[in-house]
């Protein structure tokens, strides 16, 4: 099973943006979802997390404009993306919660958001 992100794109500072993160299977096949993103030059960071129980957990760095959430009929996990800055622009990735913990060879491509006005 898969996971695809999308639903990047170009925002003003202030905008909204929802990435979606579709698995090609059951999402409960993976032991949560954590979205990540790296913005050029930096090294990947871990954004926010979904546990397969539901519990969410969000970066101190997004907290109070970023949540995420879980569709388990759609397989689907979404990154709500609120009062965007230009510190924002990155490729936002999701992969298995396991990745916190162990290597992860495959990312996928990633969506890219971009901030700037």
């Amino acid at each position: 099973v898969q996971l695809q992100a999308s639903g990047g794109g170009w925002v003003q500072p202030g905008g909204s943006l929802r990435l979606s993160c579709v698995a090609s299977g059951s999402i409960f096949s993976f032991n949560g979802i954590d979205w990540y993103r790296q913005a050029p030059g930096k090294q990947r960071e871990l954004v926010a997390g979904i546990s397969n129980f539901g519990s969410t957990n969000v970066a101190d760095s997004v907290k109070g404009r970023f949540a995420i959430s879980g569709d388990s009929a759609k397989n689907t996990v979404y990154l709500q993306m609120n009062s965007l800055k230009p510190e924002d622009t990155a490729v936002y990735y999701c992969n298995d919660l396991r990745c916190r913990f162990q290597f992860c060879e495959y990312w996928g491509q990633g969506t890219l958001v971009t901030v700037s006005s």
